[in-house]
């Protein structure tokens, strides 16, 4: 059986008149390098796309697959990125609040008229000019947050892909900068490089004990 996130919380807020409303995540809080990546997605009133649901618990191909359909799919979505140099000096939670509002902003921007409501994952809602809820595990509970995670994870992927070819000594194609015992053993050889986040615990201090 396929999995797919309900949109109970959508419907609930469609029959309250409450429109039109996105779904914000990010990727990319965790990983010692590259950016961190939001989007916010509107999807037309009860749409529902068979699959979409957290996107750590999709492969990468089919996560790919479902990309191009929640794109074809979307009245408007947006992404909001911030970069290592500016993670290292507002730290990440401000970072990914930070992408999150891009996002929205871009969305909005796409969709040509304000959002009005905003569906968070998470504990914690970036300020935006509409009201704002956040959901736990929302990537599994929300499809729009669930659609948001998919495509902010394509999206950070392909970055650090990128990177790999930058760099191609830390294995950023594999591990997207995530915390691996074969991204210590490269930072404890090489250094970090301008992709790594200096403040992470790890990447400045070359003699770190891997784990």
């Amino acid at each position: 059986m396929i999995k797919t996130a309900p949109n109970t919380r959508e419907a609930e807020l469609y029959t309250q008149g409450i429109w039109p409303f996105a779904g914000v995540d990010e990727a990319g809080r965790g990983p010692l390098a590259g950016p961190v990546v939001a989007c916010a997605v509107v999807l037309p009133p009860g749409c529902i796309i068979e699959g979409v649901y957290d996107s750590k618990k999709i492969n990468p191909a089919r996560r790919t697959e479902l990309a191009a359909v929640i794109k074809s799919s979307a009245l408007a979505y947006g992404f909001g990125l911030v970069e290592p140099q500016e993670i290292d000096r507002i730290n990440i939670l401000q970072a990914a609040m930070k992408a999150m509002e891009e996002a929205v902003i871009a969305a909005q921007s796409f969709l040509g008229e304000p959002l009005r409501y905003i569906l968070v994952d998470g504990n914690r809602s970036p300020r935006l000019p509409c009201p704002t809820e956040s959901i736990v595990k929302g990537d599994s509970h929300c499809h729009l947050i669930a659609a948001a995670s998919i495509l902010a994870k394509e999206t950070r992927d392909t970055i650090m892909r990128d990177l790999h070819l930058l760099y191609p000594q830390y294995g950023f194609a594999e591990h997207k900068g995530y915390p691996t015992a074969a991204h210590f053993r490269a930072l404890a050889e090489y250094g970090p490089c301008p992709a790594h986040r200096i403040t992470f615990k790890g990447v400045g201090n070359k003699d770190a004990e891997l784990p």
